[in-house]
C-alpha cells in the first residue's frame, strides 16, 4: 500500500512540473487564450528591453520638461521665516463671551498684549552665484529671521538686502563660501500664448514640487484683496499653491521667465507671475538702494467727462486729459503738451486718470512707456522714458504745488511757535495767492500728512511733495496748536 502511494505522489509531481513549464500554452488555451497572448507579450518586451541599452531608455524619458527642471532645479530654494506677532490678550479669556470680548476690546486692548512667533514658508531662486536670491516681498514681510534651505538640505541664515511691496519683490543674500548654481533668465517680452511652462517651488512645505501647464495670458492687471494693483502679470494654469510664492516660472529652454506670486482663491488653474524682465530691472535697485526708486512723469492729468469727450470728438468718455506739464520733466522731454488726451498706455485703452497714475506709478526708472494720445484731432504716438523722483527738486516743486516753504522741526521752532508736536514739517512761509494761502495755512502750522503718507520729517515731505506735483487734488492734514485739520489743495 505504501509503495502504491509513492507511485501516485511521484506521478502528480511530474505532471505538475510538465504543465507549469514549457506547456503553459496548452493550459492557457482552456482560459480562452488571453494568458498565452500576455505571456508572449512579456517575453517580447523582456527580449526588447534586454537588447536596448540603459542609456537609450533614460534619454527616451528625458523630455524637454525634465531637462528644464534639471537645468533650473538646483537654483530653487526653500525660504522659511519667523516673525514676532503681537496680539491682544483678553485677561478674562477663561470666561470669555461676545460681551466680555467687546468690553475688553474697548477698554483694555492697549494694555494687554502678548508676542507670538509665527512661521511662514515660501520659495526663491538663486540669480547670482555669489548667493543673491530673488523672491517675493510678502514671503519675508516683517520677518525677524530668514532661513534658506538649498536642494541638498544645506541651511543658511539669509540677510534681506532689499524689498519693495509695490512690486512684491525682495532680494536675499546667503554666504555659502562657494559659488552657487544660478538660474538662467529668459526674455519675458517674447513669450508665446499656449507654450508649456513649469512652476517649481515648495507648496505647503513640500520641497521642489514641479507642476506644468501652459502660458495662458500676458499683461494681466490684478487687484489683490488688500487693494494693491499689479500690472503686466503673466497668467498660467500651472498649479501654484501657498508656498510656491517666490519660486520660478520656467519655459522648456530651461530659462526663468517669471516669479510666481499670486493665486486666485476659490479658483483652480489660475496663477500669476511677475515677468522676469521687470523683476531683473528691479534687482539692481534693490541691491544698490534696498528699495525700488519711485518714478515720475511730470504730468498732471484730470478725468474726462461727457462734455470734454464731445469737445475732443470722442464717442465715449475715456482717457485722461493733460492739464499741466512740469518743465524739465520726462513728459516735457517726450514732447507731451497741455491739452493732449492720453488714450492708450502700452497698447491698452486708458479708462481714467486714476488708471494712468496707477500704471505709471508701477513703473521702474529706465522703463519706456508707449503712449497713444489725441492732439488737434489726430492720433500721435509718444515714447515716455520713466525717471526716478527728482528729490533735489522737492523744495521747488513743493513751493509750486502748495505755495509753502517748510523746514524740519527743531527745539528752536518748538519754543518760537509753541508747537505741540515734534513730528512733521513746519511751515515757515506761505506765498500770497497760493493754494495754501487760499485755504488758510499760515506760518507756524505743521504739515502732518500728505495723501496717505504720514510726514514724520523732512525726507517724507520731499518725496511726497514731488509726487503731489503730479496730482490735481491733494489731501493734507495740518496741525495748529493741539488741533488737526483735514484740508484739500
Amino acid at each position: 500500500m505504501f509503495i502504491v502511494c509513492l507511485i501516485f505522489l511521484g506521478t502528480g509531481i511530474i505532471v505538475g512540473v510538465y504543465l507549469s513549464s514549457d506547456h503553459r500554452g496548452a493550459f492557457s488555451k482552456s482560459d480562452g487564450g488571453d494568458a498565452e497572448i500576455q505571456i508572449a507579450g512579456e517575453r517580447a518586451f523582456a527580449s526588447e528591453s534586454a537588447d536596448r541599452e540603459p542609456d537609450d531608455s533614460v534619454s527616451l524619458r528625458r523630455t524637454p520638461v525634465v531637462r528644464a527642471v534639471e537645468e533650473v532645479g538646483p537654483a530653487v530654494v526653500n525660504i522659511s521665516t519667523e516673525k514676532i506677532v503681537t496680539r491682544h490678550v483678553n485677561p478674562f479669556g477663561g470666561f470669555s463671551n461676545s460681551f466680555s470680548n467687546d468690553l475688553f476690546d474697548r477698554f483694555f486692548d492697549r494694555y494687554y498684549t502678548r508676542n507670538y512667533k509665527q512661521q511662514t514658508l515660501g520659495s526663491g531662486v538663486i540669480i547670482d552665484p555669489r548667493g543673491y536670491i530673488l523672491t517675493n516681498d510678502h514671503v519675508i514681510l516683517r520677518a525677524s529671521e530668514v532661513t534658506v534651505t538649498l536642494p541638498g538640505d544645506e541651511e543658511y541664515d539669509a540677510k534681506i538686502i532689499g524689498a519693495d511691496p509695490r512690486f512684491d519683490l525682495a532680494i536675499l543674500k546667503i554666504e555659502a563660501g562657494e559659488e552657487l548654481p544660478a538660474a538662467s533668465t529668459g526674455d519675458s517680452d517674447s513669450l508665446m500664448i499656449g507654450e508649456t511652462v513649469i512652476a517649481i517651488g515648495n507648496p505647503f512645505g513640500l520641497s521642489h514640487t514641479v507642476t506644468t501647464g501652459v502660458l495662458s495670458a500676458v499683461n494681466r492687471t490684478i487687484k489683490t484683496q488688500e487693494g494693491k494693483i499689479f500690472n503686466d502679470f503673466i497668467q498660467t494654469d500651472a498649479s501654484i499653491n501657498p508656498g510656491n510664492s517666490g519660486g520660478p516660472l520656467v519655459i522648456l529652454t530651461g530659462e526663468v521667465i517669471g516669479i510666481n506670486t499670486i493665486i486666485y482663491e476659490n479658483a483652480e488653474g489660475i496663477g500669476f507671475s511677475i515677468p522676469i524682465n521687470r523683476a531683473m530691472r528691479a534687482v539692481s535697485e534693490l541691491i544698490q538702494f534696498g528699495e525700488i526708486k519711485k518714478t515720475w512723469t511730470g504730468l498732471r492729468v484730470q478725468e474726462m467727462n461727457r462734455a470734454l469727450a464731445r469737445q475732443f470728438g470722442l464717442s465715449k468718455v475715456q482717457g485722461a486729459l493733460v492739464s499741466h506739464v512740469i518743465s524739465g520733466s520726462p513728459a516735457a522731454r517726450a514732447g507731451i503738451r497741455e491739452g493732449d488726451v492720453i488714450l492708450e498706455v502700452n497698447g491698452k485703452n486708458l479708462k481714467s486718470a486714476d488708471e494712468f497714475m496707477e500704471k505709471t506709478g508701477a513703473s521702474i526708472a529706465g522703463e519706456t512707456i508707449d503712449i497713444l494720445l489725441l492732439r488737434d484731432g489726430n492720433d500721435k504716438n509718444i515714447s515716455l522714458r520713466m525717471e526716478a523722483l527728482p528729490i533735489d527738486r522737492a523744495e521747488e516743486l513743493g513751493r509750486e504745488r502748495f505755495g509753502v516753504k517748510v523746514d524740519s522741526i527743531t527745539r528752536t521752532y518748538i519754543r518760537r511757535y509753541n508747537l505741540r508736536t515734534d513730528r512733521g514739517v513746519i511751515v515757515l512761509k506761505v506765498d500770497s495767492g497760493s493754494p495754501a494761502d487760499e485755504i488758510g495755512i499760515t506760518t507756524g502750522d505743521v504739515i502732518r500728512k500728505i495723501g496717505v503718507r504720514e510726514i514724520v520729517g523732512i525726507d517724507d515731505y520731499r518725496e511726497t511733495a514731488v509726487q503731489a506735483a503730479e496730482r490735481e487734488s491733494v489731501f493734507m492734514v495740518v496741525q495748529r496748536g493741539s488741533y488737526l485739520y483735514n484740508i484739500r489743495l
